[in-house]
């Protein structure tokens, strides 16, 4: 099954931005919800939530630059291409070739990082935002728990100098994708074998390298960014916290702490997933979506 049938109804382009190639699908009408995959995922994995959106929204689901089918450019020397404010720009210049100046973005684990970054920068474009399964980048650096830390070791490992995480990544590729997606005793079965495919499927060698950009960029840009930002600017539109109570985030942080010194107008909780909600238990995610979405 590939990520045409995962999507059915929805068309699927490529749009050039600024830095990138962006890969993605598009279905529905209505207001228009940017949708922003995590790691180690692509845009299918809304498969079980975005055809229900679509009924009531124009529903834009997208591969970050460096995942899935989207492009991979060059990192360059500081890793600049694979910061989050390049990858939300990448969204910013989608929507607008689309013809949305203004929109909604829910984003999950790394997507939801270029959502905090692109309703931080580009405050006119985003009209509302959802967090799923992540606390600030920010507050996870500057407090990082024993009990997350040990968990979310990859964080600083992807991080470590090139080539050392690809060649040891890039020797078993099955195992590396099937052992990250099965993190935290959730289980294999909730991802659909058409979406497990696909992950298998875009988990390359240079699909790695980019990767392994992105969380360099995280440690140094990133950081320095949010450090720079923090206590002095604040997300002011609506923002929807949603985190699962068997995640590392629902285990190891306070979410609501954590978030409030960069939100003006949140609200959410946790609910009963691991790391993946959306694929998880989709009908808790599709409800809260909508009820957020729709206001």
């Amino acid at each position: 099954m590939s990520a045409a049938d995962l999507l059915a109804g929805f068309t699927h382009r490529r749009i050039a931005t600024s830095g990138a190639e962006i890969n993605l699908a598009v279905g529905g009408s209505g207001p228009p919800l940017l949708l922003l995959h995590g790691n180690p995922l692509s845009h299918v994995s809304w498969h079980k939530v975005a055809p229900d959106l679509a009924r009531d929204f124009t529903v834009v689901a997208i591969d970050l630059r460096g995942y899935g089918d989207s492009s991979k450019p060059p990192g360059g020397a500081d890793h600049a291409a694979y910061s989050f404010r390049a990858m939300a720009l990448d969204g910013i210049e989608v929507m607008a070739a689309l013809g949305f100046p203004r929109f909604a973005v829910a984003g999950h684990d790394r997507g939801a990082r270029v959502a905090f970054r692109m309703a931080l920068d580009h405050p006119d474009a985003v009209a509302r935002v959802a967090f799923l399964d992540i606390v600030p980048t920010h507050h996870v650096l500057s407090n990082p728990p024993l009990g997350w830390a040990r968990e979310s070791y990859h964080w600083f490992f992807l991080a470590q100098k090139e080539p050392y995480p690809e060649r040891l990544i890039c020797a078993d590729l099955d195992y590396y994708i099937q052992y990250k997606l099965n993190k935290q005793g959730v289980g294999l079965e909730i991802f659909s074998p058409g979406a497990m495919a696909e992950y298998i499927r875009c988990t390359t060698p240079e699909q790695i390298h980019a990767v392994c950009e992105d969380y360099r960029a995280t440690l140094t840009l990133d950081f320095d960014m949010d450090r720079a930002d923090f206590g002095r600017r604040r997300i002011g539109c609506p923002a929807l916290l949603l985190w699962g109570d068997n995640s590392h985030v629902g285990r190891h942080f306070r979410p609501l702490e954590a978030w409030a010194p960069w939100l003006a107008d949140f609200r959410g909780g946790a609910i009963p997933t691991g790391h993946y909600p959306a694929e998880h238990r989709p009908d808790l995610v599709l409800s809260e979506f909508r009820n957020f979405f729709a206001g």
